[in-house]
C-alpha cells in the first residue's frame, strides 16, 4: 500500500411466468381491499410415505380438482391503426408510440380500443370463495371471470395482491363451494409425489404428475422473495396460479413458473410453498396489504473466503455488513462483522435466506438470534420494525470477489473537501483510495478509487498512515477489509497468493 496526503477529485435459459396470453400481454386489476378472515382447512401431518404404489390416483383427483379454478382476465389498450406493429413493445423501443402526442397522431391517425385477454388458473381455499392464484395472473386487469369445473362461471373481486411473492387473493360472491385442504409445505421431501392441476394454454382442466424434485430454490430472480418448491411434474403457460397436491389430496403450492428455453414444459416448474402463500393470504384478507418484520441490518454473501476472513464454517450464516442506525438490530446490539447462524432456533443459510425468514415474521415479533462475533457465539433478541417500502431494504451488494492485496493501493486522508465533494457521512473515518492498479488483486476483489477503508483485518483505520502501519504488521497474503462505498458498507476479501 502507497500512501498519498490527499487528493481533491471525485472518485442461457429464461424463467417464463406459467400465464397465458392471447395477445401476449400480461392482464390487470384494480385492488379491491377487505377486512376479515379467511377460514382454511388445513393439515399438519406429512404425507404417507409407507404405503404401496397405488394403480390409480382417480378418486384423489376428483376429490381436488373441483378447487381448481380458470381465471380469465381481460382489459382494454389503446391502439393506433397505423401498424399492427406498434402494438408491439420491441418495435415501440426503436420507433416510439405513434399515438403518444396530445392530438393522438404523431402520424398514426387517431387511437382506437381493443381488448386483450389472458388465461391462468387459481385454487379455491375456503367455503365462502377465497382463491388464491398469481398476482402476474391478475395485475391490473379490467376485468376477472373465475370458472368452476362444473362450468359455473363468478365475476371475481382482488381481495389484495403481494408482487413481492407473487401471491394474489380473489373472493367470489358464492357460499358451500368445493375447496382445497392446506397441507404443512415444511413438511413434504424430495421425491414426495405431486400433482399439477390446471388449464394450461387455455385447455380445460388439466392433470400432471411428477415429484419433488427440489426445495428451497431461490436466487432464480423470479421474485423478490424466493423460496420455491421445484418440481418435475408438467407445468406449461395456463398454469400459474393452479394448484400442486401431495398424493393425499392436500395442498402443498401454487404454480407460478418454469425454467425453459423453448416456452413449455422441460421437467424444471416452481411453486410457491403453501405456508408462505397462507401467510399472505391471512394478511391480505385481513389488512389488505402485506406488512413484514424488517430488522435493519445490511447483509451479504458469507463466500468461503469472508468466512475463513471472519474464522467462521463456510456454507452457513449471514454476514452483516451494515446495521441501519435506530433499528431493530442496533437496539439488539448486533454489529458489524457479526454473522447471524439461527433465528428463532431455524439454521440461516445464506444472507437470501435470513431477509426471507425475517419478512415471514410479523412487525412486532421479537425473535432471538444466534450469531458469532470474532469467534464468540452470542444469543440476542430484536423487537422487529415494519420493513419500509423501499425495496433494497435489507439488501447490500458485497462488491467483492475471491480472487484477491493492498499492492497497488494508494490511500490519502479523508479531508472535509474530499466529504464535501462525495457527501460523505461526517462520522466516516478511515484511509481514501486515491487509486487502485488495475492489476492487482485489490483491484480485482472490488476495490476502487473513492472507497473508504475503515478496517484493516478487523482493526479500525482512520487515517491513511494507520492504514499503511498496519498492512506493514499482516504476514499472510489474506487481507480483510471493511470498505464504505455506494452509500454504505461492506467487507472485501483482498488475496494476493490467488492473484500470483
Amino acid at each position: 500500500m502507497n500512501l498519498k496526503p490527499w487528493l481533491l477529485g471525485a472518485a442461457g435459459g429464461v424463467f417464463v411466468l406459467a400465464a397465458t396470453s392471447m395477445a401476449f400481454d400480461r392482464s390487470l386489476i384494480t385492488k379491491v381491499a377487505s377486512k376479515g378472515s379467511a377460514t382454511v382447512e388445513a393439515s399438519d401431518d406429512p404425507p404417507n410415505r409407507e404405503g404401496k404404489g397405488a394403480n390409480s390416483f382417480a378418486p384423489v383427483i376428483k376429490k381436488v380438482s373441483r378447487s381448481v379454478v380458470n381465471i380469465s382476465t381481460s382489459k382494454t389498450v389503446k391502439q393506433s391503426p397505423m401498424s399492427p406493429f406498434f402494438s408491439d413493445p420491441f418495435f415501440r423501443r426503436f420507433f416510439g408510440d405513434p399515438g403518444d402526442d396530445e392530438s393522438g397522431g404523431g402520424g398514426g391517425g387517431r387511437r382506437s380500443n381493443r381488448r386483450q385477454t389472458s388465461l391462468g388458473s387459481g385454487v379455491i381455499v375456503t367455503k365462502d370463495g377465497y382463491i388464491l392464484t398469481n398476482n402476474h395472473v391478475v395485475d391490473e386487469a379490467d376485468e376477472i371471470k373465475v370458472a368452476m369445473s362444473n362450468k359455473k362461471e363468478y365475476t371475481a373481486k382482488v381481495v389484495g395482491k403481494d408482487s413481492r411473492t407473487d401471491v394474489a387473493v380473489l373472493k367470489i360472491d358464492v357460499e358451500d363451494v368445493p375447496f382445497a385442504t392446506l397441507a404443512n409445505s415444511e413438511k413434504i421431501e424430495v421425491g414426495d409425489l405431486v400433482f399439477a392441476i390446471g388449464n394450461p394454454f387455455g385447455l380445460s382442466q388439466t392433470v400432471t404428475m411428477g415429484i419433488v424434485s427440489a426445495l428451497g430454490r431461490g436466487n432464480l430472480g423470479i421474485e423478490e422473495y424466493e423460496d420455491f418448491i421445484q418440481t418435475d411434474a408438467a407445468i406449461n403457460p395456463g398454469n400459474s396460479g393452479g394448484g400442486l397436491f401431495d398424493a393425499e389430496g392436500r395442498l402443498v403450492g401454487i404454480n407460478t413458473a418454469i425454467f425453459s428455453r423453448t416456452g413449455g414444459n422441460q421437467g424444471i416448474g416452481f411453486a410457491i410453498p403453501i405456508n408462505l402463500a397462507r401467510y399472505v393470504l391471512d394478511r391480505l384478507v385481513k389488512d389488505g396489504k402485506v406488512d413484514r418484520g424488517y430488522l435493519g441490518v445490511l447483509i451479504q454473501e458469507l463466500t468461503p473466503a469472508l468466512a475463513e476472513g471472519f474464522n467462521v464454517p463456510a456454507g452457513k450464516g449471514a454476514l452483516i455488513g451494515q446495521v441501519v442506525e435506530g433499528s431493530a438490530a442496533e437496539k439488539a446490539g448486533i454489529k458489524r462483522g457479526d454473522v447471524i447462524l439461527e433465528v428463532n432456533g431455524k439454521a440461516v443459510k445464506d444472507d437470501k435466506h435470513l431477509r426471507f425468514t425475517i419478512s415471514q415474521l410479523a412487525p412486532g415479533s421479537t425473535v432471538k438470534i444466534k450469531l458469532v462475533r470474532k469467534g464468540e457465539e452470542k444469543t440476542v433478541e430484536a423487537t422487529l420494525k415494519t420493513l419500509p417500502d423501499d425495496p433494497s431494504a435489507g439488501r447490500l451488494s458485497p462488491g467483492e470477489s475471491s480472487n484477491d492485496a493492498l499492492d497497488g493501493v494508494t490511500v490519502g486522508d479523508l479531508e472535509q473537501g474530499m466529504r464535501n465533494q462525495l457527501r460523505l457521512p461526517a462520522s466516516l473515518k478511515g484511509a481514501f483510495v486515491v487509486e487502485v492498479d488495475e492489476s492487482s488483486a485489490a483491484f480485482e476483489a472490488g476495490l476502487r478509487r473513492g472507497d473508504v477503508i475503515m478496517e484493516i483485518n478487523q482493526e479500525r483505520v482512520t487515517s491513511a498512515d494507520e492504514a499503511v502501519q498496519v498492512c506493514k504488521k499482516i504476514k499472510n497474503k489474506r487481507i480483510l477489509l471493511l470498505v464504505y462505498s455506494r452509500g454504505g458498507s461492506h467487507y472485501v476479501v483482498v488475496d494476493e497468493a490467488k492473484k500470483k
